[in-house]
């Protein structure tokens, strides 16, 4: 089985991102009840029942309000960090894996896991890089800055799934209230556009196979915004870019044969 990955959906709405390599599919959040998961998976023609573990992020509902649910119906492990199980309620998770967010590596089956720490308004909040043979696949979303550790864990991956979930000026004139226009954009928010660029100019993304924008807002960003901050910074990126949406999940995204 090739190492490849695919979004059930992305944004403020509902998450969740399938990633299969080997003998090994886990299920990185979801924010989606059981059945409109299974109905998404369908859409892939995804059999929920092969899956081997659920990994959870952060405890905001648009990453976790369907883990349980999911959990229990297809008899999954769950794994996440100590401060997300102890800040939200899972329900009953007949078999639980806890790590700590610095802990280092950890391996599901084929694909060997690393939990990076991220600044976010969560108890624990991680992001994974997933790591098969000589291949390497980076999740990288609700941040809202770049730290040093993330460059270091990121840096020459060979897909990326990266957050670029709003454009400030839109941001700053949009419906939210200033309360929540705050949290988004702060240190402990979401990636703008221009800071989702930066951090691709940070690290070495020549061996891109796929960058693929994530979690972009529908109501504080445009696809055509996201495209043309990361675009900037190089054009050769044009051949490998995507953009996820809400209400449909994406195609696969082969990494290795």
């Amino acid at each position: 089985m090739p190492f490849r990955f695919a979004s059930l959906g992305s944004g403020s709405r509902g998450n969740a991102t399938l990633v299969e390599a080997g003998e090994t599919r886990i299920l990185v959040d979801c924010g989606f009840a059981a059945r409109e998961f299974v109905a998404r998976c369908q859409r892939l023609a995804f059999d929920p029942d092969s899956l081997s573990a659920i990994l959870v992020t952060h405890e905001h509902g648009d990453h976790m309000r369907g883990v349980g649910a999911v959990a229990r119906r297809f008899g999954l492990p769950v794994w996440m960090s100590h401060g997300t199980w102890h800040a939200a309620d899972f329900g009953a998770i007949a078999e639980l894996e806890l790590f700590a967010a610095h802990a280092g590596r950890f391996a599901i089956g084929d694909l060997a896991i690393t939990p990076v720490a991220v600044p976010h308004d969560a108890r624990e909040p991680t992001q994974f890089v997933f790591d098969h043979r000589d291949a390497r696949l980076g999740l990288l979303t609700d941040l809202g800055s770049i730290t040093p550790r993330v460059v270091a864990a990121f840096d020459g991956v060979d897909a990326l799934l990266l957050e670029c979930n709003h454009d400030p000026d839109l941001l700053a004139t949009g419906p939210y209230p200033p309360s929540l226009q705050a949290r988004v954009g702060g240190h402990y928010g979401h990636l703008n556009n221009g800071q989702a660029a930066d951090f691709l100019r940070r690290i070495d993304h020549c061996r891109l196979r796929h960058l693929v924008a994530a979690h972009l807002s529908e109501k504080n960003n445009s696809p055509a915004l996201a495209r043309d901050a990361l675009l900037a910074v190089s054009g050769e990126l044009d051949g490998c870019l995507s953009l996820l949406i809400q209400d449909e999940a994406s195609d696969w995204f082969a990494i290795s044969p």
